[in-house]
């Protein structure tokens, strides 16, 4: 949430009953940072921030976290702490947005984009991998740093600049994977209207089942609305909640996982690799010939394009 929320909107409500604050409720901020599918962090052992909205609050959350987080460290303020969660979102929102723009030159420049990060990472120092992709999802890259640049302009009347093109280029990552693709069936005298494209992992991260923000659904929406069949698979989603306007919907939007992944590789024109899910066989993909799109800079092969 946007800095100031805990002690603009929150504490007013508070003190509006009859308890005082210190002396009857306490208050303090405590940002998430769960990572979904994460098997080596979890809650007990990363990091709590909490920060009050007086230093007896800090203090009790403080203690209330220290009860079964290993570390807590402590804010300056609610403000402070409120911001932390942003920057860490904001921080990654846009170095992958740097990734995504870098992603469509090098491909114009015929650069390796995917090597070139592999050889900048072995740098031990000064620099952080990053990597494109079909676009961002979930709730804390795509969502989260949009309540600051909204802060900051309702508040200082003025844009948040980095954020607002972070947007702007993250979100228009699922049009750039359909010209690609577009531009790879073409290569083999094929067009998106009437072929058979195959996407491949439709979750918005690696090996968990949530959909939220997918760059899959505005993807499938494109390719629906310009003719390709299209069909999905991925082991976490049965039923796709996509679009009623394509014949292999159903009524109610939704689209159904194809029920073998190796038969459907091969009778598609295109596979679009956009979640590799560690239970999905990468090198029977890449082995069945069909041509790939691939936007995780996962596979290699005669038969592969890399985003």
């Amino acid at each position: 949430t946007f800095p100031g929320t805990t002690e603009d909107l929150v504490l007013p409500i508070l003190k509006s009953s009859s308890f005082n604050l210190d002396e009857n409720f306490w208050l303090a901020f405590s940002p998430e940072r769960i990572d979904p599918g994460n098997k080596k962090f979890n809650i007990v052992n990363t990091p709590k921030v909490v920060g009050g909205v007086t230093k007896v609050s800090s203090q009790l959350a403080f203690e209330f976290y220290s009860s079964f987080v290993e570390t807590v460290v402590i804010a300056k303020g609610a403000r402070e702490a409120e911001l932390a969660k942003l920057l860490e979102n904001t921080y990654r929102h846009v170095n992958i947005a740097l990734m995504n723009e870098m992603v469509d030159l090098c491909n114009l420049l015929k650069i390796d984009l995917w090597n070139s990060i592999e050889c900048a990472a072995t740098k031990p120092f000064g620099f952080q991998a990053f990597f494109p992709g079909p676009g961002v999802g979930g709730h804390c890259i795509p969502i989260d740093p949009n309540y600051l640049s909204h802060h900051v302009k309702s508040v200082l009347g003025r844009p948040f600049r980095f954020v607002e093109l972070a947007q702007e280029i993250n979100a228009g990552m699922p049009e750039y994977v359909f010209r690609r693709a577009q531009e790879a069936l073409n290569e083999k005298c094929k067009s998106i209207r009437s072929s058979k494209i195959l996407l491949v992992g439709v979750t918005y991260k690696a090996d968990i089942a949530d959909q939220r923000e997918s760059p899959a659904i505005p993807l499938a929406k494109i390719l629906i609305s310009q003719g390709a069949e299209l069909s999905f698979y991925d082991p976490y989603v049965e039923l796709w909640n996509v679009d009623d306007t394509h014949d292999s919907v159903t009524s109610n939007g939704k689209l159904a996982r194809v029920a073998n992944l190796d038969i459907a590789v091969n009778q598609s024109d295109l596979v679009i690799l956009l979640q590799n899910h560690s239970s999905i066989d990468l090198d029977k993909l890449v082995d069945s010939q069909t041509l790939i799109l691939d936007t995780r800079g996962k596979l290699t092969g005669v038969n592969v394009v890399r985003l």
